[in-house]
């Protein structure tokens, strides 16, 4: 398969901190957000973002732009609770405009952030990408992957976004940033293109599962799918943690019998849904590995400022931008997640 031309920016508004002597590593945090449409208000003329201009259906202006920057801010550093995340995966960004102004034009700039971002052939032109802190995660390598649909007809979606770097004890961390086809059409009616998509993920971590020595790997995204759903459990082969886990084996960690009415990463028609997802391999869940993930656990964050009383349902839902083409002046349509890796030093 042919790659694309992946772009990466780097800013320095940060000084560089070297690796820090220690034994361990408590507090770096990796984030997932869908930001829901950042948009900027320039017109891209091989895209379809008509919607998102001054002119558009969505009367789509800077300062509507400059607050949802703010408001994006507001979230990874609420998250961070005080330390910045390290990682932060991003999914419906249009374009590296939008993240240069993301890390470097707005408050997120003093968080030293570097970026990588997708340039995917999805018709309204959203792309996926990672921010990341270059003093604990060092970038190596980069790419991403085009998704060939069997049926002509489906629309094209957003490209796999596959990044290597190493980490504070020089152990290499792959990390996956996706956004799998919406259900727009309806459930059964897209599931073959989330099934198809899940299959060249799956096969791009079957290659790097073969060729590491001691792999380690993140897959984040808006899967669109819950974890029982078959791209995800059957495909992805993403399962449940149970007693005995198996290094090679995949592990969704919002893989949760959780009944509570109102859990959930996003609200549609009243109903709760995990349809964003932190998956590992088995290595991560191993304690005695010099990285694991903190108490085998991922976290929906649903603090009460990002949510709003849902008027024709029940409950809560999340406090989005915008609510058709009325501006709401929340913050998305989707609750970010997040999990805590501890990170040994090599003796």
């Amino acid at each position: 398969m042919k790659l694309l031309e992946l772009r990466v920016y780097i800013v320095s508004f940060f000084l560089i901190i070297p690796f820090a002597e220690a034994t361990s590593q408590n507090n770096f945090r990796v984030l997932f957000y869908n930001v829901e449409n950042l948009f900027d208000t320039r017109n891209d003329s091989l895209k379809d973002d008509n919607d998102f201009l001054p002119d558009g259906f969505m009367r789509w202006s800077d300062w509507k732009y400059k607050e949802k920057l703010n408001k994006i801010t507001k979230v990874i550093t609420a998250v961070g609770e005080m330390n910045s995340p390290a990682l932060v995966g991003l999914c419906e960004v249009e374009n590296d405009s939008v993240l240069h102004d993301l890390t470097r034009r707005s408050t997120l700039s003093v968080q030293g952030y570097n970026f990588i971002v997708t340039n995917s052939p999805d018709e309204r032109g959203i792309d996926v990408a990672l921010l990341y802190q270059q003093h604990q995660y060092r970038l190596l390598e980069y790419t991403q992957y085009e998704i060939k649909f069997s049926d002509k007809r489906t629309r094209p979606t957003r490209n796999i976004l596959h990044s290597v770097g190493t980490l504070i004890n020089k152990d290499t961390l792959d990390i996956f940033v996706c956004h799998f086809p919406s259900r727009i059409s309806g459930k059964h009616e897209t599931e073959k293109a989330r099934i198809e998509s899940a299959q060249v993920l799956r096969n791009k971590v079957d290659s790097i599962l073969s060729i590491r020595t001691k792999p380690y790997l993140i897959i984040m995204g808006d899967f669109n799918d819950e974890p029982h759903d078959k791209s995800l459990l059957n495909v992805l082969k993403a399962k449940q943690k149970k007693e005995i886990i198996k290094s090679g084996d995949l592990y969704n960690l919002l893989f949760s019998k959780n009944k509570k009415a109102e859990y959930g990463t996003y609200k549609y028609q009243g109903i709760w849904s995990v349809s964003d997802h932190l998956i590992v391999n088995g290595r991560l869940l191993n304690v005695d590995n010099s990285i694991h993930v903190k108490n085998n656990k991922a976290y929906i964050y649903n603090d009460i400022f990002l949510l709003e009383k849902d008027e024709k349902y029940y409950g809560m839902k999340p406090f989005r931008t915008n609510l058709g083409p009325r501006y709401n002046g929340g913050f998305s349509d989707h609750l970010p997640i997040y999990m805590d890796l501890n990170i040994l030093l090599h003796e």
